[in-house]
C-alpha cells in the first residue's frame, strides 16, 4: 500500500499511480467524451461503446447504474467523470449529492449552510 504523506479524507478514494492504472480505460473512454461525436455514439449504444474501451465488468455494470461512487473505487478520475456527468446534464452539485449521499437539493441546501452554494458567491 502507498505510504502517504497526507491522510485521505475519510470516505474518499486516493487516485494515485494504482488507481490511475487501474481506471486507465474507464478514464480514457471520459476523455473521448469531449468530442460530440463520441458523446453520441455513448448514448447510442453504450454497451458497444463501453467495449470499444474494454471496460471491465465491474466498471460497465456502475456506469449502466450510474453509480459514480463505484466508478471512482473502480479507479475512475472525478475530473474524467465529469465528461460522463455531462452527457447526462449532472453538474458537479448532482455529483456532490450522489458522493454524499444526498438528493441534489440537500446537498445544495448544506452547501448554502456552510457559506459556499450559488448566493454566496
Amino acid at each position: 500500500m502507498t505510504d502517504y504523506k497526507m491522510k485521505p479524507v475519510e470516505g474518499t478514494y486516493h487516485f494515485d499511480g494504482e488507481m490511475a492504472t487501474k481506471g486507465f480505460s474507464f478514464n480514457k473512454m471520459c476523455y473521448s467524451f469531449n468530442s460530440e461525436e463520441n458523446r453520441q455514439a455513448f448514448r447510442d449504444d453504450a454497451e458497444a461503446y463501453m467495449e470499444k474501451y474494454k471496460l471491465t465488468e465491474e466498471q460497465k455494470q456502475a456506469v449502466r447504474d450510474h453509480n459514480i461512487n463505484r466508478m471512482l473505487e473502480l479507479g475512475g478520475s472525478i475530473y474524467y467523470m465529469a465528461k460522463f456527468a455531462g452527457i447526462f446534464g449532472w453538474n458537479m452539485q448532482v455529483i456532490g449529492g450522489m458522493q454524499s449521499g444526498r438528493t441534489t437539493e440537500e446537498f445544495q441546501a448544506y452547501l448554502e449552510s456552510q457559506g459556499r452554494g450559488k448566493n454566496n458567491g
